[in-house]
């Protein structure tokens, strides 16, 4: 199937490895030039590497997707190297493993700047070029812990549900323009983030974030037009409620 989006521009942060990764290399594969980030320069450099040996074309810029000023300064440099910008797919690292009355303070607010105030920004940067082309698509990565809490996960349960909640909101905003908003909620995948959670996360089937990354180029494609405001799971059957 061809999905429509070769030539597109497409921004994928925390693109180095793991779920970004196999979302930037997927998005490569169906045509499009990938903007890729991180703060780690030689796994940046080698996805970048990897991209170009299979034809695809990669911007690569090292940055910290959650200083707040770097959305917007990733967003300006994708249009200025490419002239515009089509898809972005906001991704981050998750927030320190604790119990939800074990969260101090500061900790909340490191979460939210992380794993919700970064897709804010992105998305509020990116949507004007968007809405230039009346045509856009945003794939937030988060977790299946907005359908359903884990268990030791308070933080990343708390910010990312939050951001489910503004896309929610932001959604239709953005559909009268052509541009889809979405989040997709991924169980356990063979992630350096799932390694270091140990068993935080419990057992479970294990995805391949290269399988992980192909569902974000359909979200991202041309056929998924009328596919916006819903957070889909990739989970493996972990999420056990009807909803």
């Amino acid at each position: 199937m061809d999905f429509g989006i070769a030539g597109r521009v497409a921004l994928v942060t925390a693109s180095s490895k793991g779920l970004g990764r196999g979302a930037a290399l997927a998005l490569a594969a169906e045509g499009a030039k990938v903007v890729i980030c991180s703060r780690g320069r030689d796994a940046l450099a080698e996805t970048a590497a990897t991209i170009a040996k299979a034809g695809g074309e990669a911007l690569a810029i090292p940055a910290d997707v959650t200083e707040p000023t770097q959305p917007e300064a990733l967003v300006a440099a994708a249009v200025r190297h490419f002239g515009r910008l089509d898809i972005v797919v906001p991704n981050a690292g998750g927030p320190t493993p604790t119990t939800a009355l074990d969260v101090t303070t500061e900790a909340v607010h490191e979460a939210v700047e992380a794993n919700f105030l970064t897709s804010v920004r992105l998305v509020q940067a990116a949507a004007p070029h968007m809405r230039a082309n009346r045509w856009g698509r945003i794939c937030c990565i988060t977790s299946f812990g907005v359908k359903q809490p884990i268990p030791g996960l308070a933080l990343s349960n708390t910010a990312r549900t939050a951001l489910w909640a503004w896309a929610k909101t932001a959604a239709p905003e953005l559909f009268t323009d052509g541009i889809t908003l979405n989040l997709l909620c991924p169980g356990l995948h063979a992630t350096d983030r799932v390694k270091q959670l140990g068993g935080a996360v419990g057992d479970g089937p294990i995805g391949d974030p290269d399988d992980f990354g192909r569902i974000v180029a359909f979200l991202c494609s041309e056929h998924a037009k009328f596919v916006t405001g819903t957070a889909l799971q990739v989970d493996g059957g972990a999420i056990v409620g009807l909803l």
